[in-house]
């Protein structure tokens, strides 16, 4: 039955989907590092570099030939600052380029795979329209529009709170405020989609400058009509839209490039919120702007008494009709607490209701799609030693990369990257004395008799038998060499 309700004890005991997807490799970015932007090296308000590279995790893509596009969120706001703008700074919102390129790990290594993540590109994102930014005189701070946007003549978006204009519906497009949560690479290769939080808002940008290429206008049902910098105010002042800080969260684009797939990361107010079961997924015609929603029903981690939800952090398209979510709980390494619950599961979306025109809980629950559990991460990453204290509270982004040979068998591969909210280290009750806290990639292998319809999206570099790389990508790796395991 659609919903029934599941104890923690009860999912904990639960066997894995597929005891052959099987992690490969882990790789590692120092959270102290800054990024490739040197223009936007100045401190932000808060005191934080305003290139410090974090965050990859919020949202990760495959761009083809070991080339990965991460975004991060709206910035170091885990940084105490102000209070009345939700500890948000002038942070310019950014994508980051990531070489993400497995070599055979030496013999007798735990893996088969070893992971050096190498940060290529950093590109901000602006565009030619003229954006609002809040004043900050009401706060006490700066005006919220970037020095930047002069001495480069256009306006930058950026993850203060307060860049909005309160005359219009949280979905307006042109308030300053963006909070990316997902990216995907369009199948040109040259453009890509980023979904956010604060609308919330799918845009297009073009991949090489970082413009604002297109607007997706998502159904005034997900806006809320009163706006306030305090994510906490909007959800007390409003009755419906979405959750503040847990709207659009995941996306993902069909192999064929014709189709978005948004996921909110919390049921919308008007569907009982974060204390509901039943979330939404708005599939995104590109071309024409259509868009139709189904009803994604969030697994229990409380109890029949006190049920507890978690929230949907990404999804990734299998093919034209099948998603895997990225569904956690907000446990682990930053939160002070022991990490439980992040499961992938897959859905199949052939012949699922458009529930468009149903509302709250019992209006979506009759139609919510079927789901099968894919991975257990928490028990995939405790299998091989991670302490459940040290697996990373937010696992955020999840992509398909290109297919490598373990044991002489070719398998898929599932990239999955965590938002270290730009702290570099954490120190807490359960790391007394401290410990790093860097953007992790935990590469996962995957039979193809597990993924049997799986369609690899294609890309400029990928040949038409999918993730295979062609001679164009083959010159581009040079110095390195094609992955077998051991």
């Amino acid at each position: 039955m659609i919903g029934a309700v599941a104890s923690l004890a009860a999912l904990a005991a639960a066997p894995a989907a597929h005891a052959s997807v099987d992690l490969i490799a882990i790789g590692k970015l120092d959270g102290n590092l800054l990024d490739k932007s040197k223009e936007t090296s100045g401190k932000l308000e808060n005191g934080a570099p305003g290139n410090l590279l974090g965050g990859l995790g919020s949202g990760l893509g495959y761009a083809g030939c070991h080339t990965f596009l991460a975004v991060p969120d709206r910035g170091p706001n885990a940084i105490s600052y102000n209070k009345a703008i939700d500890d948000t700074a002038s942070y310019i919102n950014r994508f980051q380029t990531l070489r993400l390129h497995l070599k055979d790990a030496p013999k007798g290594s735990s893996l088969p795979f070893t992971l050096t993540p190498k940060l290529v590109d950093t590109t901000l994102l602006h565009t030619s329209d003229r954006l609002v930014y809040g004043t900050g005189a009401a706060y006490g701070v700066p005006n919220g529009a970037p020095k930047l946007n002069r001495d480069n003549h256009t306006n930058y978006l950026t993850g203060r709170s307060d860049n909005f204009d309160p005359t219009h519906l949280s979905t307006y497009p042109l308030d300053g405020r963006f909070d990316p949560e997902s990216i995907r690479i369009a199948n040109d290769g040259d453009s890509v989609f980023i979904s956010d939080e604060y609308g919330p808002y799918v845009y297009r940008f073009d991949r090489k400058s970082g413009r604002r290429i297109a607007t997706y206008k998502l159904p005034d049902t997900f806006a809320v009509s009163t706006l306030a910098p305090v994510g906490d105010n909007e959800i007390s002042m409003n009755t419906s839209g979405r959750v503040a800080n847990k709207g659009m969260e995941g996306l993902a684009i069909s192999p064929d490039g014709s189709t978005l797939y948004g996921a909110m990361q919390s049921p919308l107010i008007q569907d009982g919120g974060t204390n509901a079961q039943y979330t939404r997924i708005v599939k995104i015609d590109i071309r024409s702007g259509r868009t139709t929603q189904y009803a994604y029903p969030l697994t229990n981690i409380g109890t029949a008494a006190k049920p507890k939800y978690p929230t949907i952090s990404d999804v990734l398209a299998i093919n034209d009709h099948e998603l895997l979510v990225d569904e956690r709980d907000g446990k682990g390494l930053g939160d002070n607490s022991t990490a439980a619950f992040k499961q992938i599961n897959r859905i199949d979306l052939t012949g699922a209701q458009d529930v468009s025109q149903a509302s709250g809980e019992s209006g979506l629950a009759p139609y919510a799609v079927k789901k099968t559990l894919f991975l257990d991460i928490v028990a995939a990453l405790t299998k091989y030693g991670y302490n459940a204290n040290d697996i990373p509270a937010k696992i955020e982004g999840i992509a398909f990369g290109p297919d490598v040979t373990v044991h002489g068998v070719k398998k898929h591969t599932l990239y999955v990257a965590n938002d270290n909210d730009f702290l570099a280290t954490v120190t807490d009750t359960n790391h007394p004395a401290g410990i790093a806290n860097p953007n992790q990639f935990f590469v996962f292998a995957i039979d193809s008799a597990d993924l049997p319809d799986y369609v690899a999206q294609r890309l400029p570099g990928e040949v038409k038998s999918g993730h295979d790389h062609d001679e164009a990508c083959r010159r581009d790796d040079d110095d390195d060499h094609d992955g077998h395991g051991h």
